[in-house]
């Protein structure tokens, strides 16, 4: 069974340098691209602009996949995919828009955050999240909009976020962390229990949980 590490009251210092040790892994371990999966929301911009920094890194390897966007234009400020290309693509990076409907990698690293309502990527409640889905990427309409991004979405499925060597999530606030510790207990069913519930069957991937 998958263990869930928790790491408590870290920085975006210590993420993004777990982030980036994980990725110098991964590119040493083979002359192949690496991928990875990145969140939006206002949480994980100053960690990958940090990460952007970082030199040492072979960017030009690595293509990054947004867990989910909102249904915009790449230039619109509620795109994930822009916002995500405008840090990442100066240091060499390649970003992928879920729009474009590419064939789904395997991921070296997925990290995802987490609503309230426990949603991830935007797998929201009302959307139904399955672990057996046999599509990689949804476009859905979360059930209610959220106020702030009053948009549909497009978003990987719980199969295509598990097919990855690690997840990684961070969870900020006394409330979310109340709904994770929860879905770790399996005291509710909410998207987050269900992707925790079958990342810890079989061979998932490691999964590490930043507070």
């Amino acid at each position: 069974m998958t263990q869930i590490a928790i790491i408590e009251n870290a920085s975006d210092a210590d993420i993004a340098r777990f982030v980036h040790d994980h990725l110098a892994r991964a590119l040493a371990s083979s002359d192949l691209p690496v991928a990875i999966s990145v969140p939006g929301g206002s949480t994980p911009f100053p960690i990958l602009a940090e990460l952007a920094q970082s030199c040492d890194l072979d960017w030009r390897r690595v293509t990054v996949w947004p867990g989910d966007d909102r249904v915009v234009p790449d230039d619109h400020a509620a795109s994930n995919a822009g916002r995500i290309r405008a840090l990442l693509e100066p240091a060499g990076a390649e970003v992928v828009g879920l729009s474009v409907m590419e064939q789904v990698p395997h991921f070296a690293l997925v990290w995802l955050g987490m609503g309230a309502d426990g949603h991830v990527a935007s797998l929201f409640p009302n959307t139904d999240p399955r672990a057996d889905d046999p599509q990689a990427i949804r476009r859905l309409t979360p059930d209610p909009l959220p106020p702030e991004a009053p948009f549909d979405r497009i978003s990987l499925t719980i199969p295509a976020l598990l097919d990855s060597d690690a997840l990684m999530f961070v969870i900020r606030g006394e409330d979310k962390r109340a709904v994770f510790d929860a879905a770790l207990r399996g005291d509710h069913d909410l998207p987050v229990a269900r992707l925790l519930a079958a990342a810890r069957k079989g061979e998932g991937p490691k999964v590490t949980c930043f507070t």
